[in-house]
Formats: C-alpha cells, sequence, structure tokens
C-alpha cells in the first residue's frame, strides 16, 4: 500500500508537476494512471520477448472502431489492484470511484462494432494470443451527442483535450501513406514488368500505443493508433506572404484523416475523406506488420506462418489490394507467389447484410485517389472471372461475382473484393451466417464453398458483469468462488440455486441497488425521477430504422393510452429506457429520437398515468453509461427486424446481468434463446424467412389491415398529440409506414404488445421472474469472447491460446 501511494505522489510531483495541496481531481487521476501504467510496462515488454523469442504467430486485427471506453478501472480490475490503490488513495484524501469519472471515454468507436474489437483485444490478452489491434487514433471520435427540446445536435467529442495518460507515442514509428499520382509501367531488374506509384501526396502515419491488459496481468497486448501529419506542417513562403491560413491548408486537410469518426459522406468531399481514411490506417498497418516479420523473421514467404490478419468488416478491405502492392512493387513478389501469400495471411468478417454497409467506392474515385490499386483489383477481378469465361458464359453469374458493380455507375464492391482475397470469412452469428450463405454472398459461397464460416459474437466478462456489475459479481464470488472470476462456465452452478427463496432475495436485492444508482443518473441527466421499484425497460443502441427504436414507442403510446382509458386497473409500474446516436444525415433516426422525447414529455407530465409508464431518452450513449444501464435492467429490448441484425453483443451484455430478452428471432437472440431456454426469453414477431417472403409479395400490411390498437398510436402522432407546436412533424415516419414498412413495423406490433403483456405477467410472480433472470445469468456462459477468440484462433488464426 505505502509502495503504491508513494508511486502516485512521485507521478503527481515529478510528471504532472504539483503537490497534495494543490492538485486538482484531474492531477491526481492522471498520477493515478501514469503509477498504474508503469506497473504495466515490464509485464508488456515480457509479453512481446517472449512472442519474439518463441517465434510466435501473431493475429493483427484491423479495424476502424475500438470502443474502449475508460481505461483506469478496466486496468486495474484485470491486475486486480482496484482495492489496493483505492486504499492507497484514501490515505491521501483522494476518492478513487471520482477518479473513475474524470476519466473520458475514448472516442474511438460508435456501437457494436468498436465495442466487440475492444472485447476481442481483451481477450486476446487474456488468453495470451500475441496480437496488434489497429486502427485510427480519432481526436475527436464519432461526436458527442446533445438533446436539445427533444433534437439530437452533434458537437465534437474532446477526449484529447487534456492529454491520454495511457498512451506511448511512437515518433519513430512512421510510415509514408500516399494518395493519387500516377502508376507506371517500368522494366524491373530481371527484365520483368513492374509498376511503379508515384503518389501525388504522402501523408506521414504516426504511431500511438496503448497497453490492453489481460486479466490478472498475465500478457499486455498492444492497441497501435496512427494519427496523421503532413510531410510540411507550414508552407513559410505563403505564411511570410501573409497567407497565414493558406500556409497551413496542406496541413489541415492531411489531419482531418485523423479528426472524426465516420465523417459525412453525403457529399464527395465526404465520401473522398472516408475513402482516405480507410487507406490511410490499413497501409500503415500493413507497413508496421511487414516491417515486424522482416525484422524478426527476415522473408515476407513465410508471412502466413507467423501473422493472421482479421479483417474487421469492411472498412480495411482495401488491405488486398495494398498487399498485393507492397508485396509485388515494393518487395518484388511474383503475382501468384504474393496472392498465395495474401489470400493465406488474410481473413474477413462480415457484420451486415445492409446494403449501405457492404461498402462500394465508385471507380472514378478510386481511380483519382489510388490508382495503383485500381489497377490491381482489376487484376485480381480478372483472374476470379477468367473461368467463368471459358465456354457459354452466365452473364448473370459473372455479374454477380464481379468484384466491379456496373449497374448504375461502375463501382468496386469492398465485400467482394475482401471475401476473394480472404483465407476465411466469417458470419458473427449462426443466423447471420446462414443468411450470408444465402443473400449476399450466395454465388461467392457456391464457387468458394469452404470460405465462409461461424463465429458467434461474444462479450468480456470481466467488464460487463465483474467490473460493470461489482455487487452481482460479489454475490456470484461468494456463491460459486473464486473459479467464476476465471471460467465464465462457473456460472452454470447458479441453475442449483435458480429456485432458492434466499438466493432471489439476494439477486433481486443487487438489482434493487444498481437500479437506485441508475435512478440518481437519471436525475443528474433528466431532472427527472423514475422509481427503483417499477419495471426497467431497457432498449440502448445505435439509432436505426431496422433495430425498431420506433416500434418500442409506438407500444409506449398504446401502453399510455390504456392506461388513461382504464386508470383504475392495476397496471405494472414500467420505465422505459432509450439511449443511442443517430448518424448525423440520417433524418429518419433523429426524427425517431425527437419523438421518443416528445413523447416522454407528455406521458412523464401526465398525471393520470404517474406511477404507471415514464419514458426517458439518456443523451450522449456511450461504454460509460451502459456500465450503469446494463446491471440495472430488467427487460432487454432486441427488437430488431427478423434478418437484419447480425449478432449484437447488447442483448448478451444484458442478459449476462439477468435482464430478460424480448427480441425477435434474429442474430444471437437465436442462440441466447437455445442456451437460456424458451421459456426464459420473449420471442415475438415474424422470422427471417418470413420477413423476405412478406417483402416478396405484398412488402407491406395494408393500413386497412392494422389493429385498432395500432391505429389509435399512430393517430396520436397524426394528430400533434406529442407535437401540438408542429402537428406533422412526424408526418415523414408516419408515410414509410403506410407506404413501405420496410422494417415490419406495423407487421410486428401485434405480437410485440402480446409479448409485452406476457412481460407483465411473469413480472408479476415475483418468484417465477427472478428465476427466469438468475437462469439468463446462468446459461449464458457461451457468449464469452474468450470461447470466441480461441474458435478464431483454433480454426482461422492457427494460434495457439493458453
Amino acid at each position: 500500500m505505502l509502495v503504491l501511494r508513494n508511486a502516485i505522489l512521485a507521478k503527481l510531483t515529478y510528471a504532472v508537476g504539483t503537490t497534495p495541496a494543490h492538485a486538482k481531481d484531474r492531477d491526481w487521476f492522471v498520477a493515478t494512471a501514469l503509477a498504474v501504467r508503469d506497473r504495466i510496462v515490464d509485464r508488456w515488454a515480457s509479453s512481446h520477448g517472449a512472442d519474439g523469442q518463441a517465434g510466435r504467430k501473431h493475429v493483427y486485427y484491423l479495424s476502424l472502431e475500438f470502443l474502449i471506453g475508460r481505461l483506469l478501472s478496466d486496468t486495474l480490475h484485470n491486475l486486480r489492484l482496484t482495492e489496493p490503490v483505492r486504499e492507497a488513495l484514501a490515505g491521501l484524501g483522494v476518492d478513487l470511484d471520482e477518479l473513475r469519472s474524470i476519466e473520458p471515454d475514448a472516442a474511438l468507436g460508435n456501437g457494436g462494432l468498436g465495442r466487440l474489437a475492444a472485447c476481442f483485444m481483451e481477450s486476446m490478452a487474456s488468453l495470451e494470443v500475441p496480437a496488434y489491434g489497429y486502427g485510427i487514433r480519432y481526436e475527436h471520435g464519432l461526436f458527442r451527442q446533445i438533446i436539445l427540446d427533444g433534437r439530437q445536435y452533434e458537437q465534437p467529442e474532446d477526449w484529447l483535450c487534456q492529454g491520454n495518460p495511457w498512451e506511448f507515442e511512437r515518433s519513430d514509428v512512421i510510415h509514408p501513406v500516399g494518395f493519387g499520382g500516377t502508376s507506371e509501367e517500368v522494366q524491373a531488374p530481371d527484365g520483368s514488368r513492374a509498376f511503379v506509384w508515384i503518389p501525388a501526396e504522402t501523408v506521414q502515419a504516426v504511431a500511438y500505443d496503448t497497453p490492453i491488459v489481460g486479466w490478472r496481468g498475465r500478457h499486455v497486448n498492444a492497441l497501435r493508433l496512427w494519427s496523421a501529419r503532413a510531410t510540411e506542417c507550414l508552407l513559410l513562403d505563403a505564411f511570410n506572404m501573409g497567407d497565414h491560413v493558406g500556409a497551413l491548408a496542406s496541413r489541415t486537410r492531411v489531419e482531418a484523416i485523423s479528426r472524426v469518426l465516420y465523417p459525412g459522406d453525403t457529399t464527395d468531399a465526404g465520401r473522398e475523406l472516408r475513402l482516405r481514411q480507410e487507406f490511410f490506417f490499413t497501409s500503415a498497418s500493413l507497413q508496421d506488420l511487414l516491417a515486424r516479420h522482416i525484422r524478426l523473421h527476415g522473408d515476407l514467404a513465410t508471412l502466413p506462418d507467423y501473422a493472421a490478419l482479421q479483417l474487421n468488416d469492411t472498412h480495411p478491405a482495401i488491405a488486398v489490394a495494398e498487399l498485393m502492392r507492397l508485396l509485388i512493387d515494393e518487395h518484388r513478389f511474383h503475382w501468384e507467389d504474393a496472392w498465395a501469400i495474401t489470400t493465406k495471411t488474410l481473413n474477413y468478417t462480415n457484420h451486415t447484410l445492409l446494403p449501405e454497409a457492404l461498402e462500394r467506392w465508385p471507380v472514378s474515385l478510386l481511380e483519382r485517389v489510388l490508382p495503383r490499386h485500381l489497377q490491381i483489383i482489376y487484376q485480381i477481378n480478372w483472374l476470379h472471372l477468367e473461368p467463368l469465361t471459358r465456354g457459354e458464359i452466365d452473364v448473370d453469374l459473372v455479374k454477380s461475382l464481379s468484384v466491379i458493380d456496373e449497374s448504375g455507375g461502375r463501382y468496386v464492391r469492398m465485400g467482394h473484393l475482401a471475401f476473394i482475397g480472404a483465407n476465411k470469412v466469417n458470419g458473427v452469428s449462426a443466423l447471420h451466417t446462414q443468411l450470408m450463405r444465402q443473400t449476399v454472398f450466395r454465388d461467392l459461397h457456391a464457387v468458394y464453398p469452404t470460405r465462409i464460416v461461424n463465429k458467434t459474437n461474444g462479450i468480456t466478462f470481466r467488464r460487463w458483469l465483474h467490473q460493470a456489475n461489482p455487487r452481482l459479481s460479489a454475490l456470484l464470488v461468494d456463491e460459486l468462488g473464486e473459479e467464476v472470476l476465471d471460467q465464465p462456465d462457473a456460472l452454470l452452478g447458479l441453475e442449483k440455486l435458480a429456485d432458492d427463496q434466499a438466493f432471489q432475495n439476494l439477486f433481486r436485492k443487487q438489482r434493487a441497488a444498481a437500479k437506485a444508482d441508475l435512478a440518481k443518473v437519471v436525475a443528474e441527466l433528466l431532472g427527472e425521477t423514475i422509481s427503483p421499484d417499477a419495471l426497467f425497460d431497457v432498449q440502448i443502441k445505435r439509432i436505426h430504422e431496422y433495430k425498431r427504436q420506433l416500434l418500442n414507442i409506438l407500444e409506449a403510446i398504446a401502453l399510455y393510452s390504456a392506461i388513461r382509458a382504464e386508470p383504475e386497473r392495476h397496471w405494472v409500474p414500467r420505465v422505459k429506457i432509450l439511449a443511442g446516436k443517430a448518424a448525423a444525415s440520417y433524418h429518419q433516426a433523429k426524427l425517431i429520437i425527437k419523438l421518443a422525447n416528445d413523447v416522454a414529455k407528455v406521458i412523464n407530465s401526465d398525471p393520470l398515468v404517474a406511477g404507471r409508464l415514464k419514458v426517458v431518452f439518456l443523451p450522449n450513449y456511450n461504454v460509460s453509461l451502459a456500465e450503469a444501464i446494463v446491471p440495472a435492467a430488467d427487460l432487454s429490448e432486441q427488437i430488431s427486424t427478423a434478418g437484419m441484425e447480425a449478432s449484437g453483443t447488447g442483448n448478451m451484455k444484458l442478459a449476462l446481468n439477468g435482464a430478460l430478452t424480448i427480441g425477435t428471432l434474429d442474430g444471437a437472440n437465436v442462440e441466447i434463446r437455445e442456451c437460456v431456454g424458451a421459456e426464459n426469453i420473449f420471442i415475438f414477431g415474424l422470422t427471417a424467412q418470413e420477413v423476405e417472403a412478406r417483402r416478396r409479395s405484398t412488402a407491406h400490411q395494408e393500413p386497412d389491415a392494422w389493429s385498432a390498437r395500432l391505429r389509435g398510436a399512430l393517430e396520436l402522432i397524426r394528430v400533434g398529440t406529442f407535437s401540438p407546436d408542429e402537428p406533422h412533424r412526424f408526418d415523414p415516419l408516419l408515410h414509410a409506414l403506410a407506404v413501405d414498412d420496410l422494417f415490419m413495423v406495423t407487421a410486428d406490433f401485434d405480437a410485440y404488445w402480446a409479448a409485452q403483456r406476457q412481460v407483465d405477467d411473469l413480472w408479476q410472480s415475483p418468484s417465477a421472474w427472478w428465476r427466469a433472470s438468475i437462469l439468463n445469468t446462468a446459461r449464458v456462459a457461451w457468449f464469452s469472447s474468450d470461447r470466441t477468440i480461441r474458435e478464431y484462433a483454433e480454426e482461422i488464426w492457427r494460434v495457439p491460446v493458453q
């Protein structure tokens, strides 16, 4: 204890430059983080040294997002230093819990894609898989969501404005990344034909490393993020001539690459910036790992033996062309040899069946920004299609398989490129993988029938149970022993306690405490009082029409109407809690946020429903807010249109903490039902097959067939009950439901209402509810990201795990 206290004081004095008498909360946080970081460095060096000396194969995880959240709690927990540091700080008059709130969330992601990457990085470290995560060091991340008058507004997320004590700037690790220019054919020294790319612009990628600590501190991996820097920071002649703004123009253009996650792509400039971002971090990462391989192993011909690259969605799909370019143009491999190395090294995870998420880049844009890569893509595509051009040609099949989409313009299909260049392509739930084979990659699957495999997502229990929910974790340790901290399967021991009344009371008590904590958060953020005795009904995820927050809101309106119609009836007290960000240019999603807030304003101010129904929308959803909500949830809303959610991980986090799921048979909900039992989950609505059949036939349910309850809810919106100042505010939402209903909101409404009333019934039988809640926690051990990483390591990466 004294050693830790002295270490923190030393950092406060010599690194922060202040004294205990003058130190502010931020000073104490930085000093503590730096003292803890020191305890990581030796383990980090040891991990890297052991990996290099043993010649172990490395995993390189390329992702545009890493939603790692706050690191102080995570690191202390994995080092088993939480209580020692708490006591050390207490001796200095400092409260650890207050310091935790000082740390900003790392704004390096948006939703499930980034959080999955963070869970995987932690699990790889815990399982002692030598790995690097590669991404972009965004200065402002996505955006800070501000809700004013119920509307979303976006502000920069300045998470780095006061520095980041966890990262190490590697000023000696800089890689040049080119853009534009020309590709010229030359004669190689051996007389063969070769190409030289002469970029018009070169950007420097500067490395920043953040250590990722595994469980019990046994292994440490690195998250390496790239920051864009101009080769010339200032045009001095222009500056001296008085053009002070123009002198910095090129620097501003370059640094924009690592400013913001997902810049708006509704303009040509926005689309180009997105492409520049994706190539920037992919090229820098490939150059970095090739340099490491040469340093450790020499010949790049052995790259597949020592490196496995995982492309997290299509964002880094340009890696197929860039790795080929580096091998052919820079290292003088023959095409066939380079292609063999590439296809044995790269693997691709698909996360969506949505067309807008399967990126396509205009050929004209690639020709301007990455001319050499377009040449390589054409060559890859020709060699891929050439066998199909022998004999009688099936034109439709060739069009379907081609990397170049020529329907309505000419585009490069990045999903196709990643598929063709990968050793393995994986879906992220059993249903999603099945649908990949049947839909977006049907014809590619026929050509490469063994390439698609399934790897159902998982979450790290260390953060989403033991750290986020310490009360429940302590209860589990008391009942099941310390083994539950190391072995997720130990949770199955709870099954024997599910009917134990005494244990049910303890389980209920820890949930009540978490709900009281969340009620304080709601009061602080919104000034709204919610009762911990009510059923907490939670939907926390990115706002998107297919995730169907609108369906949830419509049910709230219908419930509001029902309560007003029969105020004397006994109603289960319910608080609907929503949170999530809408993409800045996604107008329908932003309108759904406005509707949620307008409905909340009316319901929460109506004395006739007081104590029975409340609706709250919590702003600026992030990892830290999720860590407050997840332990407090009673009901988990996983109500996406069947066949459209690849997996989901929020469903896993909430079920792990004992929330019961209400959802469609979509994504990992299918496997959650198999694990927890059909009687312990509320499933409703159309299946993926029924959704597809409905779209092929009528495409939507005729309004004449809508139930009176649904019509009543929609009519309240239409007449301006929730928007008296602007009665037609929500007409775009109503129009979409009446004309197309692509996301089956009206089709599933009545089934959803019925399922919610089943929820009410079970809530009124406390013993049955808590039995189901305990069984959810007991039976979701399979959804640990440790299990997922073991499967990747054994079946895709061919890397041994501890």
